[in-house]
């Protein structure tokens, strides 16, 4: 744990905590690299202009392995931390009297372990098994696009774009929290990271823009047809895309602030700085039914805005730019998953 006495520690243990830094970035430039090497080795069997379709099937098969480890990952990574916990809790707590993270309980270093293990090993398998089945989704639906064939390379790879960008802004506002706006105590390191958070969700949104107008076309059909042979006045659908750069745009802006507003309230139903927290922790005086009851309620009571917010994305997005578009969102509220990795990956690492 990082304990902040004296300023200048604080501000030092902050500044060396680089493992968050490197698991979120590793985890998204190592699936972008594998991606990027994958597409280049399937080229050289398939022709793009006329077997984009197959090539990313191929590609497909990258996010299902993905998955696979991530479900093992997570589900072994959460059962050994929550054993890990309580087992330490009754070694100590119960059995020698002592408070918990003592130094004197031996189950505390399983403890650390697990949690190292349940929140970084198993995060970060879970988030890259949603990284690459949204970036393959998204490669899979603009190859059967035949405007977005006939468009070149660079506009079918657009996904692969909206992650690179992620990196380096991600990059570029990890500064922030270690020289711009350092941590002063204890107290400032929340605000710093929901700080740095939220100029790297501004920052994707500004740099994605000139990306979306670079690659993007400003009128296709999402199918197997062109869009002047299909989209004509009587016809109306959510595959025929006009003004393609803004509607991009604006699916994975959609995308980015969804994520942090989510981000936000979850943090404001499950952090003791908050009332709902501390709610709970006063249904106790009244016994365990009231707290589970309470607790219940408050579970559910904090579902609701996240899964409005879910529904508003998925809204937008199909609209504007039918199954394509939900994939750019969903690559938007990962697009920065270095940033919000970093943060996650520091409670355990501390």
């Amino acid at each position: 744990k990082l304990f902040c006495y004296p300023q200048k520690n604080c501000e030092v243990g902050f500044n060396c905590n680089l493992g968050r830094y490197m698991m979120g970035f590793a985890l998204s430039g190592l699936g972008l690299l594998v991606m990027y090497f994958l597409m280049c080795l399937y080229v050289s069997f398939f022709e793009v202009a006329t077997d984009a379709a197959k090539l990313f099937e191929c590609i497909a098969g990258f996010g299902l392995g993905g998955s696979s480890i991530a479900m093992f990952g997570r589900v072994g990574g959460g059962i050994y931390t929550k054993a890990a916990d309580v087992g330490a809790d009754l070694a100590g707590k119960v059995v020698a009297g002592i408070p918990e993270d003592d130094p004197r309980n031996p189950a505390t270093i399983a403890d650390n372990v697990g949690d190292n293990v349940g929140d970084v090993a198993g995060m970060g398998s879970d988030l890259f098994g949603s990284f690459a089945e949204a970036t393959c989704a998204a490669l899979v639906i603009a190859a059967q696009s035949l405007d977005l064939v006939g468009a070149g390379w660079d506009t079918l790879i657009f996904p692969l774009y909206i992650s690179s960008i992620g990196i380096i802004v991600c990059m570029a506002t990890s500064f922030v929290a270690t020289d711009l706006r350092p941590v002063k105590n204890e107290a400032s390191i929340e605000e710093v990271l929901k700080t740095q958070l939220t100029l790297s969700t501004v920052g994707m949104t500004i740099a994605m823009y000139p990306v979306c107008a670079m690659f993007m076309p400003s009128e296709f059909y999402l199918g197997p047809k062109t869009f002047t042979s299909t989209c004509v006045d009587s016809f109306v659908s959510s595959k025929c895309v006009t003004m393609g750069p803004i509607s991009a745009f604006c699916c994975i802006a959609a995308g980015l602030w969804g994520g942090l507003i989510i981000g936000f309230v979850t943090e404001y139903f499950t952090s003791h700085s908050y009332a709902p927290v501390r709610e709970v922790a006063r249904s106790t005086e009244t016994g365990a039914a009231t707290n589970i009851i309470y607790g219940l309620a408050l579970g559910y009571k904090s579902t609701i805005i996240p899964v409005c917010i879910l529904a508003g994305i998925v809204f937008v997005s199909f609209s504007l730019m039918d199954m394509y578009g939900v994939a750019l969102a969903s690559l938007g509220m990962l697009g920065t998953l270095g940033t919000c990795l970093a943060i996650d990956v520091y409670g355990p690492i501390c």
